[in-house]
């Protein structure tokens, strides 16, 4: 096996039902392939052409395993980013090389549709030990478990959470909106 530690980031199409397992020690292992369609611009045939296709099989682990499992089905489109593997095989009457992908992070490609997320309570981990103030009641901005911004000590300055009005703007009419960047 070629391990090439290259990231690489691909979209396609789920081309097997996601198969979770468990390997001895409980740790929970999504596999499924994913087919890569390539597309060109062909000026001869004036419109876009088949280019060929790329088959990846993906490894998924631990909690976004189980999570993928559950989100993704044949057909989906997706866009997933992870670890290259390369693997050579040979069962005797051919020979090849593997194109594996451990995926770090999968999502469905919403240039082709709509999906709902839903949060897994259970992987909510953000340090709360630090001391932090009380977001206003119904700041739909504000992380989930951090309710809003470091409270000042001594010798600190008060640091204000910032809100940005995405497609609208915001101040009255009239008002210049200065944005951060």
């Amino acid at each position: 096996m070629s391990d090439t530690g290259d990231t690489i980031t691909i979209t396609g199409n789920v081309a097997t039902p996601p198969e979770l397992k468990q390997t001895p020690a409980g740790v929970a292992i999504t596999t499924f392939r994913v087919a890569s369609g390539q597309r060109r611009y062909s000026r001869e045939a004036g419109g876009w052409t088949d280019a060929g296709t790329n088959w990846y099989t993906v490894s998924v682990f631990r909690t976004l395993a189980e999570h993928a499992h559950r989100s993704l089905q044949k057909g989906d489109r997706v866009i997933l980013t992870g670890r290259l593997r390369l693997r050579e095989w040979d069962n005797g009457t051919r020979r090849g090389t593997a194109i594996e992908i451990d995926a770090d992070a999968i999502g469905h490609d919403l240039r082709w549709g709509t999906t709902t997320f839903e949060k897994d309570s259970r992987t909510a981990t953000i340090d709360t030990s630090q001391n932090w103030a009380t977001a206003p009641a119904g700041d739909e901005w504000a992380a989930p478990g951090v309710e809003g911004a470091h409270q000042a000590g001594e010798g600190e300055e008060t640091m204000k959470p910032m809100l940005l009005a995405v497609g609208s703007r915001a101040g009255s009419a009239g008002d210049d909106v200065e944005t951060p960047f």
